[in-house]
């Protein structure tokens, strides 16, 4: 069943309507090495809100601090019908060791800071970026309560963070009164599976709608990657392709499931990377997925994968390409003979 951008979704535990498809901003300047000027970049994001967009992602040090500047801009004349989601906690000050982590007074300057580029005196969305490990969840709760009571912040989220930290940072808003978490971040691509053991059944458990990040893996569920990336030579340039061979994401596992990708959507009549898009779409958990493009022609080819439609057949061949183990204890609890231990012939029926 086709969708739309204006198909919208409810936003984890709260009333906050957003489409399917949110629209990522990291692409929003040149400064990381890639990117679009800022003329492409308005091109993109008025193709998004035109076909009914409404969810614009971004962070306060994507592209330098360009992506909040440029969206303050673009947003000017509809700023309302828009939600707007941003983060803090990465260094905004290179020497400042107050203007990095979850503190306060980080998270208070941070979202000052968002709010001026931006052009606007309230953030919808604000994300807790990448988890300090410093920081007491109190004050990190407390903190993005204040900026809620305050009108400056309509909602909160967790990104990057372990899931028995999110479980716990919930019940502790819940039993206080604090305005709770609706959100969670989290990377999530047919190559990196990760969340599937802990983070989004903890979502799902808490109220969390999930919004992914990297839904492309970077660009290697594009079809555009080879065996010949395997030993090509780092040129140092700067690009997505080096970025991406530095991490070391191009290995003959991540090729092999893109080989599966590419072999669906040629079986479809679509992209590879509206496969791997609508693959992470359909997940019943997932709200959201994050798309970033650097040209007009990439949006485009996002955005088709509303319209994919994945067989029950073409589902299990993607799943079975990218299976990971859930690890202990999750393994264990799926195993026959806990099954056995457990239940014996006792028939649960389950509707859930």
């Amino acid at each position: 069943m086709s969708l739309t951008l204006d198909s919208y979704r409810l936003l984890g535990r709260s009333g906050l309507r957003v489409s399917p498809l949110a629209l990522g901003t990291a692409t929003f300047g040149t400064e990381f090495g890639w990117g679009a000027e800022k003329d492409e970049a308005r091109t993109l994001f008025d193709t998004y809100v035109g076909r009914g967009g409404n969810f614009v992602d971004t962070a306060n040090t994507y592209t330098g601090g360009s992506a909040e500047r440029w969206l303050g801009e673009f947003t000017r004349d509809n700023r309302e019908g828009l939600v707007l989601a941003t983060k803090y906690t990465t260094l905004r000050r290179p020497g400042d060791p107050n203007s990095t982590g979850s503190h306060r007074k980080s998270l208070f300057a941070s979202v000052e800071t968002s709010l001026r580029r931006l052009g606007t005196d309230y953030l919808d969305l604000l994300h807790l970026h990448v988890w300090d490990f410093t920081t007491p969840v109190e004050e990190v709760l407390r903190g993005l309560d204040d900026l809620v009571r305050q009108g400056k912040v309509l909602y909160v989220a967790m990104s990057n963070a372990p899931a028995w930290e999110v479980s716990r940072m919930q019940a502790i808003a819940d039993l206080r009164g604090w305005s709770p978490l609706v959100g969670l971040q989290v990377e999530y691509n047919l190559l990196n599976r990760a969340a599937e053991r802990d983070l989004i059944p903890m979502a799902r458990a808490v109220g969390l709608g999930v919004t992914p990040y990297s839904p492309l893996a970077g660009g290697l569920l594009t079809g555009k990657y080879s065996r010949a990336d395997l030993t090509a030579a780092d040129t140092g340039e700067g690009t997505r392709r080096s970025f991406n061979a530095g991490l070391g994401l191009v290995n003959e596992r991540n090729l092999a499931i893109a080989d599966v990708v590419r072999e669906v959507a040629a079986e479809l009549g679509h992209t590879p990377a509206q496969v791997a898009l609508a693959w992470t779409l359909g997940n019943p958990d997932v709200v959201a997925p994050i798309i970033g493009a650097r040209t007009p022609e990439q949006l485009e080819g996002n955005l088709g994968a509303l319209e994919v439609d994945l067989t029950a057949a073409h589902l299990a061949r993607l799943d079975e390409a990218s299976a990971i183990d859930l690890g202990f204890p999750h393994d264990l609890l799926a195993s026959d003979h806990i099954r056995t231990v457990m239940r014996g012939d006792l028939k649960i029926e389950s509707r859930r």
